[in-house]
């Protein structure tokens, strides 16, 4: 499975595409940052990211999009440029037709380095340890963004499983006799 990971912001988006399976040694096959002017406006900014989100996606032809799920801050603005990043990578991919999976930070780190409260150094240092780097990429966005498209190829197959269990739960919608007198009286 070839996932691109996205850690989204305004000002530095973070990109970095894996490839592998669970319980395998996992491939790193780029990794960057989409960075944009903190002075210019904010839909020039979106146009940015969206030209070098498609980038990403031409060169590497990723299988998934993991974005990083935004949650609520304090600072309303953070909140926001994260979150239209976020929207811009999804779109990105809907448009193409490539699933995009949302995890939220502390499932990402307690995937990495077994501890939802685990700092930005200790994710960057699993990240160098899980895909065999020389050093931790820089800045922490790319490595973030290494942690998301990891996470997901190691949460898909419970993920999968789990889907497949809902839908086997959820009651057929093919109409019975008596909900079909119910509907003509």
């Amino acid at each position: 499975m070839r996932v691109l990971g996205v850690d989204p912001g305004l000002t530095r988006c973070g990109v970095g595409v894996v490839e592998g399976v669970a319980g395998r040694p996992l491939a790193m096959l780029g990794v960057g940052v989409v960075r944009t002017p903190a002075d210019a406006e904010a839909g020039q900014r979106l146009v940015a990211i969206e030209q070098g989100i498609e980038a990403w996606l031409d060169e590497h032809r990723p299988e998934l999009v993991a974005v990083e799920r935004v949650f609520a801050q304090h600072n309303v603005r953070t909140v926001m440029g994260t979150a239209q990043a976020s929207a811009i990578a999804m779109l990105c991919a809907a448009r193409r037709g490539i699933p995009v999976a949302l995890h939220t930070p502390s499932e990402v780190k307690a995937a990495i380095t077994g501890s939802g409260r685990a700092d930005k150094a200790q994710v960057g240092a699993m990240v160098t340890r899980l895909l065999r780097l020389d050093a931790p990429p820089k800045p922490a966005d790319a490595a973030d963004a290494l942690a998301l498209a990891i996470c997901h190829i190691w949460r898909a197959p419970a993920l999968h499983r789990l889907q497949r269990a809902r839908e086997a739960a959820r009651p057929s919608r093919i109409p019975t006799t008596a909900s079909v007198r119910k509907v003509t009286r």
